[in-house]
């Protein structure tokens, strides 16, 4: 127990810590960052100088926290430093030109950063540079070691040296490529004389180069190198071959190591030190200058003498006869040469040999064989010639013997094996055998001439030809082949019309119908014929209707026409036809349009004649019984007939038969109203029988009433309306209005003016009609007048049917 105490105190401390480490990492911030270069911004080169950064950090309670300076120079990093400390001195000494830049302090605090401002610092004044030679004293174009030095300065100078004369003018001889603060170089003088050596050194700043003192002139003297080489040639002229040549070489010189070379065309002949002597004999090709050359060190001296060397007879010269060659032809090899020097050089002593494959064939001037595979070679010949001292033998250039393969028959042919009559093609004049080169000329019909040269393998005489529209022109081609000038050229001719496919394009296609009847009848089979002149088989047929994309048949045929028929045609085929023509030229051709109209098939017109005649007959019959029944109704209508009395009694006479006694009798305004039965149009003649009539609407037949008496005084015409009302039913039944026929009579009378007031009051001024147990019906009312005469009466007869 005594332990737990103090464990569970050191776990809070570290929760404490670790609060507190937390907590600050959130609670900082850099407040500033201080740049200052010490003693001064501008300072003399040499000068200690100090740049100082000090940051600014605001914080809660954070221990110990660190702080990363960087300080920079022309944004590169020249120092870098990590510390709890807040103040960061770093120290140039002594400054140097180099040091001359902008300077920056950035500093880091865990995740935050900040930089301070810029401050310049330029460090004026560079140093003087040292001079340092191995060798005061040279010789002319010795090399020697020159070392120009600025050991205080930092950074990378470039290094220069100058030579400057007596006179005073000065001359820079060489500049280094940009080093430290030393530079250790080779020079060469080539003026001999006293002259001064000095050196400076330059330094690229950002804001721009600058450029030091020279050094201290140092005096040289360049010594002049006295090694020319002396060169003697015996014989000095006159050379002949044969002749021994004695060439000296020597150097007249104090100095050591000297060494001498005798070199001809850049090749040595001999090398020795100080002198030399070469002897050699003359020969045809050692013709040429001679270079003795001394050399000190990297000196050299050189002195040069030309020979000439005479050739006693020329090189052998080996002649080839004919110059073409071909097998079977007769070769003749001559070899030949020219003296020069008879008085050393006897023609009798001249030894010739040829040779094949450097294999000797013969000891003689001249070779004869007949040309063929096996002498094709490479032929050389040598002469040999004794002159009093001793013996030459000179070969002749290589002649190289190919016999050429005499060129064989050309073959003619179409490019592709095919011609199409009517386009342009290609023709190939070939030769099974014959040496390249060969010349093709091409011969056409319309004076085509055209030649080709043939002089690789793979390379082929094709000639271009404009379109023949005849297989016999194919006979006007020729070919000629040669592969020598001197050669018989070979001509083809003849064989294209058998070697060559030849195609004839198609004709413009005829499109026919059969049968050839103009239009033709439904149900009918009909052909189409498409045919053409001329065209090489196979040819394919398409036919095709206007209003169609695709074509309707198809057919390939080796003959010049094909067929297709259209079985049992309809009415929805006729229309615009067409046919199209194509063989292996594929060209095309359309025939011109035919129009193929059908007809109405002859059964199709009989049944519609015996259909118009029936229908003719079945109108006429219909118009026959309308009129029939319209007369068996007239019959069957209740006729009323109201006649007009001086005495005013009005009659009403029904036609039909009589009225029912027992029908009820309703009188009417003005009139009297009847009530009769009426039977419809299928109503039998027994009128006892009584049968329901169909409904039918009420018809109104006004009935006029004239005077009767004409010695009357005139009265003024008037029309007086009485209402009959007629209806059909059955005796014992009620009635039903709605299935029986009403039927009303107007009778119209002429009354006179002194007519009864009373009589008037009779015809009340109804114009409606009348109203059967409170009920109206109305209906249309029409008048008929049907004048009778009796006696001096006049009859108004009132006919009640029913309306259709």
């Amino acid at each position: 127990m005594d332990s737990r105490p103090p464990n569970l105190l050191l776990l809070l401390t570290c929760i404490l810590h670790f609060w507190q480490c937390a907590r600050g990492q959130s609670s900082y911030t850099i407040d500033t960052v201080g740049l200052s270069i010490k003693p001064s911004s501008t300072v003399q080169s040499g000068t200690p100088v100090i740049i100082r950064c000090q940051v600014g950090v605001s914080l809660d309670s954070i221990p110990n926290l660190t702080h990363t300076f960087q300080f920079t120079r022309d944004d590169v990093v020249i120092h870098s430093s990590t510390t709890i400390e807040d103040l960061v001195e770093y120290e140039l000494n002594p400054a140097r030109a180099a040091d001359s830049g902008n300077y920056e302090c950035r500093v880091t605090v865990k995740d935050k950063s900040k930089a301070s401002f810029i401050q310049k610092l330029d460090v004026t004044g560079l140093q003087t540079p040292i001079l340092h030679l191995n060798k005061t004293m040279p010789y002319e174009s010795e090399e020697f070691i020159a070392t120009c030095s600025a050991p205080e300065e930092k950074g990378s100078l470039i290094f220069r040296f100058y030579q400057t004369f007596r006179s005073g003018e000065s001359q820079k001889i060489k500049q280094t490529a940009p080093a430290g603060n030393s530079s250790e170089t080779t020079l060469i003088l080539r003026v001999i004389g006293d002259s001064f050596l000095t050196c400076d050194f330059e330094i690229n700043l950002v804001s721009g180069p600058r450029r030091s003192n020279r050094s201290e002139e140092i005096p040289v003297i360049v010594k002049g190198l006295y090694i020319s080489p002396i060169m003697n040639v015996l014989p000095f002229s006159n050379v002949y071959e044969g002749d021994v040549i004695e060439v000296v070489c020597k150097v007249v010189s104090p100095l050591k190591d000297i060494a001498v070379f005798l070199t001809r065309d850049r090749r040595i002949l001999k090398q020795a030190p100080i002198s030399l002597v070469h002897r050699f004999t003359a020969k045809e090709g050692d013709s040429g200058e001679l270079v003795c050359k001394a050399e000190w060190g990297n000196v050299q001296k050189e002195t040069y003498h030309t020979i000439t060397v005479q050739e006693l007879f020329s090189r052998p010269h080996l002649m080839v006869d004919p110059i073409d060659i071909f097998q079977g032809d007769r070769l003749r090899l001559t070899c030949s040469v020219s003296v020069y020097v008879p008085e050393r050089i006897n023609n009798d002593t001249l030894q010739f040999s040829i040779y094949k494959d450097n294999t000797q064939l013969i000891n003689a001037q001249t070779y004869i064989t007949v040309a063929d595979p096996s002498k094709n070679g490479n032929y050389t010949c040598t002469v040999q010639a004794n002159s009093h001292t001793q013996t030459f033998v000179k070969e002749s250039q290589t002649v190289v013997v190919q016999a050429k393969v005499p060129v064989s028959k050309p073959v003619l042919t179409v490019v592709g094996g095919t011609l199409v009559l009517g386009k342009r093609f290609q023709l190939l004049c070939h030769s099974d055998s014959g040496t390249l080169p060969i010349t093709y000329t091409m011969f056409g019909p319309n004076r085509l001439l055209e030649t080709k040269v043939v002089s690789e393998e793979d390379e082929w005489a094709i000639f271009n030809s404009s379109a023949i529209y005849k297989i016999s022109d194919l006979n006007n081609f020729l070919c000629h082949a040669k592969n020598s000038q001197h050669r018989t050229t070979k001509t083809e001719s003849g064989q294209l019309g058998r070697s060559t496919n030849i195609i004839e394009p198609v004709s413009k296609p005829v499109l026919r119908v059969l049968p050839n009847m103009g239009d033709v009848s439904e149900g009918q089979d009909v052909t189409l014929m498409c045919s053409v002149q001329r065209g090489t088989p196979p040819i394919s047929f398409s036919w095709y209707r206007t209003n169609k994309k695709d074509a309707l048949a198809s057919q390939t045929s080796m003959n010049l026409e094909g067929s297709h028929s259209i079985s049992s045609i309809a009415g929805e085929q006729q229309g615009e036809y067409y046919c199209m023509s194509t063989n292996p030229a594929d060209e095309a051709k359309q025939s011109y349009i035919v129009i193929i109209g059908v007809k109405m098939a002859g059964w199709k017109k009989g049944l519609i004649a015996v259909f118009c005649i029936l229908l003719l007959l079945a109108l006429i019959l219909v118009i026959i019984f309308k009129k029939r029944l319209l007369q068996f109704k007239r019959k069957t209508t209740v006729e009323l007939s109201v006649k007009a009395a001086n005495n005013k009694v009005e009659r009403l006479s029904l036609t039909q038969a009589e009225v029912n006694k027992d029908a009820n009798v309703t009188p009417g305004i003005m009139g009297k109203s009847v009530w009769s039965e009426h039977v419809s149009g299928s109503e039998s003649d027994d009128q006892n029988s009584v049968t329901a009539p169909e409904k039918s609407e009420p018809q109104y037949t006004e009935v006029q009433t004239k005077q009767t008496d004409p010695n009357r005084v005139p009265v003024k015409k008037g029309t007086d309306t009485v209402y009959s009302e007629v209806r059909n039913s059955k005796q014992g039944v009620p009635d039903q209005t709605d299935g029986g026929t009403v039927e009303y009579a107007q009778l119209n009378r002429e009354a006179d003016h002194n007519t009864d007031p009373s009589n008037l009051d009779d015809h009340s001024n109804h114009d409606d009609c009348s109203v059967q147990d409170g009920r109206t019906d109305e209906t249309n009312c029409g008048i008929v007048n049907d004048d009778k005469t009796a006696d001096t009466q006049n009859e108004t007869v009132l006919h009640c049917q029913p309306l259709n």
